[in-house]
């Protein structure tokens, strides 16, 4: 089992390139992009994931309005719960990676999306 001090940044991209998308590296960060979608996608440790204040906030520079962060399957929950009460100016999934490489995509509860 991969240790959730590590974040899944391969697993984030198997899993993109599996959906068929084009992987731009950017650093640890990467932009995914298939069709008109272009997703800025942010890998995390569980730790991050659990204190995500810097990591979830919009850079200056702005960038792509969806965002997927992709954590261990045991962090989504309270990353779920921070971006809702946060309500940051994107779109935004999470996608939790099992131990077995399995994922799982977590979309905002209806009514948290940005206005």
């Amino acid at each position: 089992m991969a240790t959730v001090t590590i974040p899944p940044a391969e697993e984030a991209r198997d899993v993109f390139k599996r959906l068929g998308y084009a992987i731009e590296e950017r650093g640890s960060e990467f932009v995914a992009e298939r069709k008109w979608r272009r997703v800025q996608v942010t890998p995390l440790c569980a730790d991050d994931a659990k204190a995500p204040d810097e990591i979830v906030a919009y850079g200056d520079g702005g960038g792509p309005r969806l965002r997927c962060f992709v954590t261990w399957m045991d962090a989504t929950e309270e990353l779920q719960s921070y971006l809702q009460s946060a309500k940051p100016p994107y779109d935004w999934a999470i996608i939790g990676i099992e131990s077995d490489g399995e994922f799982q995509v977590v979309h905002p509860e209806p009514g948290s999306a940005p206005i």
